[in-house]
This record gives C-alpha cells, structure tokens and sequence, in this order.
C-alpha cells in the first residue's frame, strides 16, 4: 500500500470508531451512566482490527495472528470489565469526573460524556490499537523470531492480567476480606497486575507489527501511549487515589509493593 492509502485507511477506521462511540454516547444519556465504556473499549480495537483485515495484504499468518491475539484479549477483558459494571453499576472514577465538570464547568451530563469521556476514547482506541491495524498492512516475509517473541509477550500477558483480575475477584468475594488490601498473588509483587498485563499484550503486538519493516515499527506510538496512559495518567493515578480513601492500609501496600512492573516486595 502506497502511504496515502495507508494514511486513507487509518483515517477510514478513525471515523468508523467516532460513530461507534457517538451510537454508545447516546446509549449512556439512557442510561445516566458513562462507566461501560470500560467493557466496551477493547472491543473497540478489536473492531478496528477486524475492518481493517479484509482492506490489507500483508502476511496472512501475521495477519490471523494479530486479529486472533487481540481477539482473545479483547473478547476475556470486555467480558470480566462489563460483568462487574453489571455486577457493581456505575464506576466511581467517572461519576466523579462527571460532578467535577459539573461543578467546575457547569457542563452537562451529556456534555462531559461527550467531550470527556467518549470522543477522547474513540482516538484512544484508534491510537492504542495501532499495531493490529498497520501490522497487517506491509506484505513482509513470514513470522520471524522478533514477531513470535511478541506473540509469547502477548500470551504472558494475557495470563497475566487474567490470573490477577481472578484473584482480586476471588478475594473481594469473602466478606472477610472488606476494607482489606489485596496483596497475596500476583498483587503481592505488584500493585496492578492487570495494567502490567495489558502493557505485555500491546508490546507484543507492537513487536509482531514491527517486524514487518517501518510501516510497523510506527505503530509504536499505540504502546507508549498506553503504557504512559496506565502508568503516569488515568490508570494507576486514578484507581489508586480512590483507593487509598477506603482502605487505611493502602499507604504501607503502596509504600512496599512495585507500582507497574513485578518485583519482590521491599521489606522492613
């Protein structure tokens, strides 16, 4: 593909995915919650992945790859996110951007979802899922060693994230553990094993999109600004400030369990 199809392609899927989230918008206005966007954004990337697979002509296998990998991925964390929105109802962390805005703004419910919540989420799909879409573009020879390697990363990953969000489930089912913190398991040797997992599966797909030369390797920026989104802005940030407000041993798990990446935790 020449770089203006390539640009054209990539600004086909931008639109594709702005009406989506416009169509889950006003679904929220019904339902006076924004929270499911959760669920539903990594079936957004997944979809992207999807529309672009019969409008390139790379490798196959690399392409089956990228859209079956992400596929789990997306199709396992939808599933978890929106059984506990239907479980829990609506996220806290949104309810308060949206009375923040309110307050602040004097904006609307229907304002904030908008202009915060799903428009900006819409380009963050479309930016995250960068390697499903331009990895398959670019007809490189086979699989390598560099794009296998990812396809392991990316497994890890999704065990990863999938044994922690099932431990922390496990946990907050006995009533003995209310008001607790969560740091036996994987959450013993880091805070948020489910954003560590998600970094692993994105990198690897980065990496089997990079080896298809520099159409690939640009997609760079859907990790990086996943792994800075998780790491610095709405991920840790936010879930551990609401955290460390009902849970009073919050500060000392902080204080000696690693942030991102597994570690051994810090004694004394």
């Amino acid at each position: 593909m020449t770089l203006t199809e390539i640009l054209t392609l990539l600004a086909l899927n931008l639109g594709l995915i702005v009406v989506v989230m416009l169509v889950l918008w006003t679904l929220s206005l019904r339902l006076k919650d924004v929270s499911f966007i959760d669920g539903v954004w990594p079936l957004g990337m997944l979809m992207l992945a999807l529309a672009t697979f019969p409008r390139t002509e790379g490798d196959p296998t690399r392409k089956w790859l990228l859209l079956w990998l992400c596929a789990v991925w997306a199709i396992r964390l939808a599933w978890h996110l929106l059984k506990r929105w239907r479980a829990h109802g609506a996220d806290g962390r949104y309810t308060q951007i949206v009375e923040d805005q309110e307050r602040k703004s004097g904006w609307s419910f229907a304002k904030t979802g908008l202009l915060i919540v799903f428009l900006p989420q819409a380009f963050f799909a479309w930016l995250n899922s960068l390697p499903v879409q331009l990895g398959q573009v670019a007809t490189a020879g086979p699989i390598g060693w560099i794009g296998w390697t990812g396809a392991v990363i990316v497994v890890i990953g999704i065990g990863f994230e999938s044994i922690g969000d099932a431990q922390l489930a496990a946990f907050k089912k006995d009533p003995k553990n209310k008001g607790q913190v969560m740091d036996t398991g994987l959450w013993r040797y880091t805070r948020h094993p489910n954003y560590f997992g998600d970094a692993c599966v994105w990198w690897g797909l980065w990496l089997i999109a990079a080896e298809t030369g520099w159409v690939g390797i640009a997609s760079i920026a859907g990790p990086i600004f996943l792994t800075v989104t998780l790491t610095k802005w709405s991920g840790i940030g936010m879930t551990e400030k609401a955290t460390a407000k009902t849970k009073p041993g919050y500060a000392d798990y902080i204080r000696r369990t690693s942030a991102f990446i597994p570690m051994p935790p810090k004694k004394g």
